[in-house]
């Protein structure tokens, strides 16, 4: 077989040795190797078919990043990856001739990109998201070591069912983390992963990104007990799963409490409903005469999720048993004494009233007569006065009169 014209030296011993087309020989580097960024996260390579390849080539690419990591062979010349843009990210690319992952002597073209500018030590660190229940996600982080207190953040994000990112409104602090939440109820991103981008408001710090799978990052909400009995000498509990988890998909732990023995916890992975209401059920072995208490919590399991060993919280605690709880016995005799001394202050109140009832004060006689004819005889004494006086000055008015015109006569 002819050698192909116009290749020399390394080439031509590498696609020419024994006369021939050896299988998975390397080829010349692509051609046109560049880089692009879609969404937050979404990273796209591509590039073009090298130089001087033989009809008779059936051509691979064969494709790594830094130390030969997420290898892949493909016919395609793209290669399109979900990678926090948080450091410099280098892709390697190769051509061959064939599939065999054969000992590779040239490291081909490489294409690599950096994060955004900025100071990196000024970028929130420690970024984590959880599904809560598969309704919210929960992205919390720390601020970065550069950056002022009062600065403001803000939370993008976006997944395969969005045309473009969306930023998060409903911010929130608990303790040294801040954090935003948002709602996602989408059934089809079980199996997916959503991208997350942090930055503030005024472009003086560095974005910061991260790539969530979400079915390593679950957290239940936790688990209610509704029925809790004695049956064939074990302790019965029953309880309804949280959200709209399947069954299979979750782990269950108990804390069991005896009066008699301490702590005990039993874990129980299921693998299906005991029941058309997808309600769950456990047997426990316990001493019958003896105070029982049960809290149960809830994880997604293997079987759906990753195990991320991410616990809901406890759910409220179920009691059963003959030996009443303690606490009831401190609240009877916390009430107890209040009611008395209520009843007392009541009691008192009312026997005042009932003595003046039925032994009502006795009128004082003199005072009555006093009210009866003190006031008339004051009254009528001053009438009479009065009476007197009017009559002496008319009589005296009359004599002087009388004098006047007998002295007017005799002259």
């Amino acid at each position: 077989m002819e050698r192909p014209a116009g290749l020399c030296g390394l080439w031509a011993l590498l696609l020419c040795a024994g006369g021939g087309a050896a299988p998975n020989e390397i080829l010349p580097p692509v051609t046109n190797l560049s880089v692009s960024v879609e969404n937050l996260c979404t990273i796209i390579w591509t590039w073009n078919s090298p130089e001087g390849v033989r009809p008779n080539c059936s051509l691979w690419y064969y494709s790594y990043f830094g130390n030969h990591q997420d290898k892949k062979i493909t016919l395609d010349s793209r290669r399109l990856e979900e990678v926090p843009l948080n450091e410099d990210i280098c892709l390697h690319v190769i051509s061959q001739c064939g599939t065999n992952e054969s000992e590779k002597t040239l490291k081909g073209e490489k294409k690599c990109i950096s994060p955004p500018e900025g100071d990196p030590r000024s970028a929130v660190t420690d970024l984590r998201c959880i599904w809560f229940n598969l309704t919210t996600m929960k992205c919390s982080w720390l601020p970065g070591n550069t950056t002022r207190a009062n600065t403001t953040y803000l939370l993008y994000y976006w997944h395969k069912y969005l045309t473009t990112p969306l930023q998060c409104e409903n911010s929130y602090r608990e303790g040294h983390r801040l954090g935003c939440s948002f709602n996602l109820t989408d059934s089809r991103l079980r199996h997916s992963s959503i991208q997350v981008m942090v930055k503030d408001n005024g472009g003086k710090i560095r974005p910061s990104f991260s790539v969530v799978a979400l079915s390593s990052h679950v957290v239940p909400a936790h688990p209610d007990i509704i029925h809790l009995s004695f049956k064939n000498s074990n302790l019965l509990v029953e309880w309804k799963k949280p959200g709209d988890f399947l069954c299979e998909c979750l782990s269950s732990q108990l804390e069991v409490n005896n009066s008699h023995l301490s702590s005990t916890l039993y874990t129980t992975e299921e693998t299906k409903c005991q029941n058309p209401e997808k309600r769950s059920q456990f047997k426990i072995t316990t001493d019958l005469d003896t105070s029982t208490t049960v809290r149960i919590r809830v994880r997604t399991n293997k079987y759906c999720y990753e195990d991320s060993n991410l616990w809901s919280e406890w759910s409220e605690k179920g009691s059963l048993g003959q030996k009443t709880n303690s606490t009831f016995y401190i609240t009877i005799l916390l009430i107890i004494p209040v009611l008395v001394a209520f009843a007392i202050i009541v009691l008192l109140f009312y026997l005042k009233r009932l003595k003046i009832i039925i032994f009502p004060p006795i009128p004082d006689p003199g005072k009555i007569f006093k009210e009866m004819f003190g006031d008339q005889n004051d009254d009528t004494l001053h009438w009479r006065k009065y009476d007197i006086y009017d009559k002496q000055t008319k009589e005296e008015t009359d004599s002087v009169v009388l004098i006047e015109n007998l002295k007017r006569g005799s002259q």
